[in-house]
């Protein structure tokens, strides 16, 4: 018997929330209900997807192995349900958008304030996250996205690039001193990263002698390094062009440190012809564009 979507579902919710009573609070189910999925899907497919225990559910190998094909399961089910939101040639309906951390908290929202004024009937999903959402897979339609998209079949536009510099927090420096040059860092509180990552390793490969060990306040988030800086925690890196909207953040050896970071727009080229896509991904490409141009971000 073919498996139905609602017991992949549960498996989902299952797999991550690791215990029936979350996954069914989650899904607005009951927990027999979800067991009873768990229990049929199992039986359908012949193999045990979890280890029941007293801490909860262990998911098994072969679990495991069908996860990413359940998770594109997924996201299929939900880019139908938005494509069914609206028709193709309204201003209406749902557009799912991704971006990273500090483009989807500091800068997209007043992007987007303007544009869902005048489209009211379109409403925006902003999954914020610096892990590069699928846009083959349908994961999200549009993505802003900080380096040049890779995957064919895509509508993508470069909107130029930003600088990535060194600042501190006026009170920071009144306290501890202004270095003016990179070697002068020797000695101050710096904030950095806490695990390595591909953006450490493309400065690491321009000459920066970077090491985690460095770092007096350590984190993965970019925009907890960013409250840190505004804070006056330390010296961190961050979008020059985003510190220069707050006076209290000092630009540092801008002649010896400068990390461009390109900015593109992108969604799968099927969705050009449908208008919400469409009015989105042209209203990102002129608000991202006067963003790096250095024109004021609208509040």
């Amino acid at each position: 018997m073919t498996p139905s979507w609602d017991h992949f579902r549960s498996f989902l919710a299952v797999l991550g929330d690791g215990s029936l009573s979350k996954a069914a609070r989650g899904l607005r189910l009951t927990q027999p209900t979800i067991g009873r999925h768990i229990d049929e899907l199992e039986r359908s497919l012949g193999v045990v997807l979890f280890t029941r225990s007293r801490t909860g559910l262990t998911p098994t190998e072969a679990a495991l192995e069908l996860e990413p094909h359940a998770a594109t399961m997924a996201a299929a089910a939900d880019a139908l349900v938005r494509a069914a939101s609206g028709e193709a040639r309204e201003d209406r309906g749902t557009v799912r958008l991704t971006a990273s951390e500090v483009v989807g908290t500091e800068i997209l929202p007043a992007i987007l304030r303007p544009f869902l004024e005048r489209h009211p009937h379109i409403a925006i999903e902003l999954v914020v996250s610096n892990r590069n959402e699928d846009l083959m897979r349908r994961e999200a339609d549009i993505a802003v996205r900080m380096a040049r998209p890779t995957q064919g079949a895509l509508l993508a536009r470069r909107i130029g690039a930003v600088d990535i510099g060194l600042h501190a927090h006026r009170r920071y420096l009144a306290q501890r001193g202004t270095p003016r040059t990179l070697a002068e860092l020797s000695g101050h509180a710096l904030i950095g990263y806490d695990r390595d990552s591909p953006a450490i390793r493309a400065l690491q490969k321009l000459g920066l002698p970077l090491t985690r060990d460095m770092f007096s306040l350590r984190t993965d988030s970019d925009t907890t390094q960013l409250a840190a800086i505004r804070a006056g925690l330390g010296i961190g890196g961050c979008q020059s062009r985003l510190a220069a909207l707050d006076p209290d953040l000092v630009h540092l050896v801008p002649e010896e440190f400068a990390y461009p970071l390109e900015c593109w727009v992108a969604m799968h080229e099927d969705l050009g012809t449908v208008r919400r896509m469409r009015l989105v991904f042209d209203h990102l490409v002129a608000g991202l564009s006067d963003y790096v141009a250095g024109k004021p971000l609208e509040g």
